[in-house]
């Protein structure tokens, strides 16, 4: 993969990654058990995917700022919902150990980091001081 000729290198592999992570994340959730149970109703889990939905959005429109817009705010806006994420997950493994969908989640944290990585060191550094 190259990235496009205005675009540093480090920039691209921000986006690249954090994209990954989020189709991961809307993977995860297409495939979550909708089953409604005696502690959620239909509705509830209807309206808990549709805010998990707006989230994912709202995180793609994050990352096209920071890539395309040059905006700094928006990588650490990503920093602090990474580190929920952890918590979460943490607290998940801890109650339900190493399952298929917390090892999708912990795949989705690593392309995270690591594309976060990407956007605060290299040339991406000059891309958002301009």
């Amino acid at each position: 993969m190259t990235a496009p000729a205005d675009l540093p290198k480090n920039v691209f592999y921000f986006e690249a990654l954090l994209y990954m992570s989020l189709i991961l994340d809307a993977l995860s959730i297409a495939f979550q058990d909708r089953t409604p149970d005696l502690t959620m109703s239909e509705s509830t889990i209807m309206a808990a995917n549709l805010v998990a939905a707006c989230m994912l959005l709202f995180f793609v429109w994050l990352v096209w700022l920071a890539a395309y817009r040059r905006k700094g705010w928006p990588r650490w806006v990503l920093v602090v919902s990474l580190a929920f994420s952890v918590l979460s997950l943490f607290q998940v493994l801890g109650v339900y150990g190493l399952q298929f969908d917390s090892g999708i989640e912990i795949v989705s944290c690593i392309l995270t980091g690591l594309g976060l990585y990407c956007a605060f060191s290299g040339d991406a550094k000059d891309w958002f001081k301009a």
